[in-house]
């Protein structure tokens, strides 16, 4: 079996990001809401794996990434305000077009949410480049 390093997963885990962000790109041309929606949350969910991973935080559940997140990374004031809220948003926005009948995004907010998911991964990823 491959050994693999720390420094593996994260870059691994950061290209899950972008292949996620660029499929959440073809479903927001394709008028995709509630798909964009979905790949947004996990592209951002990928990025920010990476980033607690980088610094030895385990999260076993999706609410406890956010939780460690929220906890390790806004409070402190490494990531702003606002991209921790979007990031919270992402994870509502996600619960409620994949589980909720009857409820569609619009373009407007699919396209509000890609615009925030592309700042907090490059924000993710200038954390993990300057450390």
């Amino acid at each position: 079996m491959t050994e693999f390093k720390k420094e593996d997963y994260i870059k691994y885990r950061l290209a899950k990001a972008d292949e996620t962000l660029e499929a959440a790109e073809v479903l927001l041309r394709s008028k995709l809401w509630n798909s964009t929606v979905n790949r947004l949350y996990y592209s951002c969910y990928y990025a920010v794996n990476a980033l607690l991973l980088q610094n030895e935080i385990l999260a076993k559940s999706h609410t406890g990434v956010k939780s460690q997140f929220f906890l390790n990374f806004v409070k402190s004031g490494k990531i702003p305000k606002e991209l921790g809220k979007l990031y919270a948003d992402l994870f509502d926005a996600r619960q409620k077009g994949d589980y909720n009948d009857l409820y569609d995004f619009e373009e407007q907010s699919a396209t509000l949410l890609r615009d925030g998911s592309v700042k907090l991964i490059l924000k993710i990823k200038e954390l993990i480049i300057s450390r």
